[in-house]
């Protein structure tokens, strides 16, 4: 998570915030089970929850993209990081509720259920192809060899794609908060050559009071890697530019 974000934190470390961006444990430093069933929703749910609590930090403005947002946009269910919770900047991502996805999804699905031993920076730098050869290998450096690739590996089949899966619950009530409970404020940017863009749009008709969202014209899924001027806009629109 923190390789991703790594051109917006300079940006707002100017506007005067605190940053703090965890990785999820099977990802960048954080251990990596090797177990693929160690990864579950409720795993990376209660990380978040109980690392928010145990830092103890208020006044939070909670900034997701992709499976960050599946599991972050959760977070305000529970009463003790809602009240933490002021502000939203929410880029690329989708909150199951038990229904299908679209087909790009399930394609996806697909091709990392055939390859075991994921090329993760060979399909960032797919998606993403500005990235440095530097750059790729970072994507590729907390990963010695594919055992380590559980938690990669597992995220498709997390994704609460019909009812009763885990995290259901949850994400139905976390679209009820954002849509009837919501008064903070929020902002979305999307890439304009992402697949999800459609889901995008019908997410941001679910958080109340959500503005029009800035699209990057040259960006698809990987939002972050934009960051410097997405990270601009959203301070802009908070009022802390």
């Amino acid at each position: 998570m923190e390789l991703s974000l790594r051109k917006m934190i300079p940006v707002m470390l100017e506007s005067g915030a605190r940053v703090i961006a965890p990785d999820f444990f099977g990802f960048g430093r954080s251990d990596k089970p090797v177990e693929d069933s160690t990864y579950t929703f409720h795993f990376h749910r209660e990380f978040l929850l109980r690392f928010v609590e145990h830092i103890a930090i208020r006044n939070i403005t909670l900034v997701v993209q992709d499976w960050g947002g599946t599991l972050g946009l959760t977070l305000p269910v529970d009463p003790g990081f809602r009240s933490r919770l002021v502000r939203l900047f929410v880029m690329n991502t989708v909150l199951p509720v038990g229904k299908p996805l679209g087909p790009h999804f399930y394609e996806w699905r697909s091709l990392v259920r055939k390859m075991p031993d994921l090329p993760v920076g060979q399909l960032i730098r797919h998606i993403t192809p500005q990235l440095t050869d530097q750059e790729t290998a970072a994507y590729d450096a907390p990963f010695p060899d594919g055992r380590f690739k559980a938690g990669a590996r597992r995220f498709p089949d997390l994704a609460m794609v019909e009812p009763g899966m885990e995290g259901v619950a949850e994400a139905e009530a976390a679209l009820r908060f954002w849509r009837e409970g919501w008064s903070g404020q929020s902002f979305m940017a999307m890439g304009a050559k992402a697949p999800d863009s459609e889901t995008m749009h019908a997410l941001r008709s679910q958080i109340r009071g959500c503005p029009e969202p800035l699209v990057v014209t040259e960006a698809d899924h990987f939002v972050p890697e934009w960051g410097e001027p997405v990270a601009r806009a959203a301070l802009r629109s908070f009022g802390d530019l």
